[in-house]
């Protein structure tokens, strides 16, 4: 079969043309995800688990379908929701993050055909959104279509990383029918790999987030120019033959040949060879992804960084000079050098498995694109004008930490952004991902961390990071502070096991509940803002730049052991959720505490009505807000106050007070002033109202 391959252009043609080239492109990637689950001798094999750091096949299977719908909603495009149960327990973990819950039992699985009902919804909303979706050409990420667009590209992701987990997954699972196309262009032979000139010159990576050509992911969008010099690259990837001299010579034996991360990985897996190879009286195969074969030596070898750059440093000492990985520039220049979008690869699903690495050119080069990802030793950063799109902020910032390194080229089942030089994509370094590697002899400079200390770049983290650990401003008091002390004389006699700091941003208030609290979850929706509180568990201290004037900054620095927090951070833990849609473990707290939350909320009523069942009885549900209500944030119709209903001004306390009492008693309303620094002649006074209500 032949599938559309590239991203949809978005600057050409008309309305009319686009709607049909974003059915067809949703249509393909969404039956192709489906397609490959049918692989699984019976759909109850769903519910294994191929990978103990990622979850049961079932979850991937509603996740790229509830991923449309909730990022429609938060778009304000969709106004309902289809299952807002299957809309939460599939919403949020797939990268062994320290808030991805991968603990099966705290989830009931729904049945297969449960799930196969709610995607036949969602195909069937989002292919009338398609149709009648309102946009203009170029659409842009302000565009309400480029939403169908990131759930298409974010289907393709998760195509290839389900391919992964199914060849993880025990072979006796899968059927043995080829039910896609493969390569069968096996070889006990294998080229002589060897070093060729590429020539240097400058790297320029252009993409405008207000006019660009094909949809990219937030990493992407920036002006990136720097200057590589003349280096040579190995002509084709290292294949499988090649690899095999090293594990023939015990090179899994040799720590000398693994970094420090990448002996902790061997000293945990014992491996001692890749992880798809399967060793049977002394003769290898390949574990493909639905079948086994004779171990092709013609095919490029499919490993994880650690192995990558073991391999590397046994070969540099084979050949008597060093070799090593390429970074990321290198590679763009390896990729112009050769004109490689000009050139037929193994990608797209062509084939179902890799091929020959002699069998693609690229002028005197072979799979430059294609055929397996190739690892680079650049960790992903952040271009110097890199913003979040706000509808998915935590598609990249999560992986700025060293240790997330970038893959380039894509693979045979590539599709889409994934196939654009554009694209960047990083794994963790022990994942793997149809992944290999070419090697390079070079002397250009390269980045080999994210940075020498952990720090927030992002403007409106920093600023959070101010508001919550920076110091007082015009004797106002810290605000995340002062709230839980003048909470605290209605904590008197009442049960302090369990509290949810909901809306916890960047952790402060979390983490001076901890003082009072057994146990303590902070929840926020956005990854980028717990990660913050994640770090700070982590480290010794996280710096932050505020704004003083202009493009000029000052850096600041933040530490628990200022704060006296150091000693019960282990009672904290962070989780990614949806305030207005929460997982159903999330119950049985002594107090919910929301923070300038409910003002911030797509649809506050949901959250009121839902929260009340979280809180158990004699617990205390606190709700801060200055009731700044926006449209940015929340639609109109969904304001819980600021506006004249019936000739009568209706206030956010009002519907408070119409929702909670009689489930809750209302013990006091306190006014609690704050201040945020914008710079240092611009700040926010504002004064936030709390209401303290205790559950009958």
């Amino acid at each position: 079969m032949n599938y559309i391959k590239s991203s949809v252009n978005l600057t050409t043609g008309t309305i009319k043309e686009k709607r049909e080239e974003i059915k067809k492109q949703f249509l393909q990637t969404y039956e192709l995800d489906e397609k490959l689950f049918d692989l699984l001798k019976d759909k109850e094999f769903l519910y294994q688990q191929p990978n103990r750091l990622r979850h049961p096949l079932i979850f991937y299977y509603g996740h790229t379908a509830t991923f449309f719908i909730n990022k429609l909603v938060l778009a304000n495009i969709l106004k309902n929701r289809v299952n807002k149960d299957f809309e939460s327990i599939f919403a949020i973990g797939v990268d062994e993050m320290s808030w991805d819950d991968l603990n099966s039992n705290n989830y009931k699985w729904p049945t297969f055909e449960e799930i196969k009902e709610y995607r036949k919804k969602v195909k069937e909303i989002v292919l009338d959104l398609i149709e009648n979706i309102e946009f203009s050409i170029p659409i842009n990420w302000d565009c309400a279509m480029w939403i169908i667009l990131m759930g298409i590209e974010h289907e393709n992701i998760h195509i290839e990383t389900s391919s992964v987990l199914l060849r993880e997954l025990d072979i006796k699972y899968l059927i043995e029918d080829e039910i896609f196309e493969y390569s069968n262009e096996f070889s006990k032979e294998y080229p002589k790999n060897e070093l060729l000139d590429v020539k240097g010159a400058d790297v320029i990576l252009q993409k405008d987030r207000n006019n660009p050509v094909f949809y990219g992911w937030d990493n992407e969008f920036s002006y990136h120019k720097t200057f590589i010099k003349d280096f040579q690259a190995s002509k084709y990837l290292v294949s499988n033959g090649e690899f095999l001299e090293f594990v023939k010579e015990d090179g899994y034996n040799k720590p000398e040949f693994f970094s420090s991360e990448g002996k902790e990985w061997l000293g945990y897996t014992n491996a001692k060879h890749p992880t798809f190879w399967i060793k049977k009286d002394e003769e290898y195969f390949l574990r493909e992804i639905n079948r086994v074969v004779p171990l092709p030596l013609n095919y490029p070898v499919d490993v994880n960084l650690y192995e990558a750059e073991a391999f590397c440093k046994y070969k540099s000492q084979k050949l008597g000079f060093e070799v090593r990985l390429p970074s990321e520039d290198e590679y763009y220049r390896l990729y112009d050098f050769v004109n490689a979008q000009e050139k037929e690869a193994n990608i797209g699903l062509k084939f179902f498995n890799q091929t020959p690495v002699d069998k693609y050119k690229f002028d005197d080069f072979y799979d430059v694109v294609g055929n397996v990802w190739q690892w680079s030793l650049t960790p992903i950063y952040p271009f110097d004008d890199f913003v979040t799109h706000p509808i998915y902020d935590d598609f990249t910032t999560p992986t700025f930490d060293d240790r997330h390194a970038l893959i380039k080229g894509g693979s045979f089942i590539s599709l889409g952004n994934e196939t654009l030089r554009s694209a960047r994509y990083a794994f963790r370094k022990h994942f793997f991902q149809h992944a290999g590697f070419r090697y390079v002899k070079s002397s250009n400079e390269y980045r080999t961390k994210l940075n020498d200390n952990v720090y927030e770049t992002d403007e409106l983290i920093s600023l959070y990071c101010d508001f919550h650990y920076g110091s007082e401003n015009f004797g106002v008091k810290n605000f995340c502070l002062n709230s839980v002390e003048l909470l605290k004389p209605y904590l008197k006699d009442i049960k302090t096991s369990k509290a949810l700091d909901l809306g916890c941003s960047v952790g402060r208030a979390s983490f001076e509940l901890a003082k009072i609290y057994d146990e303590v979850l902070g929840i926020d929706f956005s990854a980028n803002f717990i990660n913050v509180g994640v770090k700070l568990k982590l480290y010794d201290s996280l710096i932050y730049k505020v704004k003083k004037e202009g493009e000029i900054f000052d850096e600041k620095s933040v530490s628990l052991k200022d704060f006296d927090l150091e000693k019960i951070k282990d009672k904290v833990t962070f989780m990614q959720g949806d305030a207005c849609n929460l997982k159903d473990i999330y119950t049985g707290y002594d107090l919910v505490f929301c923070s300038n939350l409910i003002d911030r909320l797509y649809y506050p009523q949901k959250f009121l009505e839902d929260v009340p069942s979280r809180v158990n009885k004699d617990g205390l549900l606190v709700i801060l807000s200055p009731y700044t209500w926006l449209e940015e944030y929340t639609p109109k119709s969904n304001w819980l106050g600021g506006f004249i209903k019936d000739n009568k001004e209706v206030t956010t306390l009002d519907s408070l007070k119409e929702n909670l009492l009689g489930q809750f008693e209302l013990l006091d309303i306190i006014d609690v002033p704050f201040v945020i620094k914008e710079t240092n002649r611009k700040y926010q006074h504002t004064i936030s109202q709390m209401s303290i209500w205790k559950k009958r």
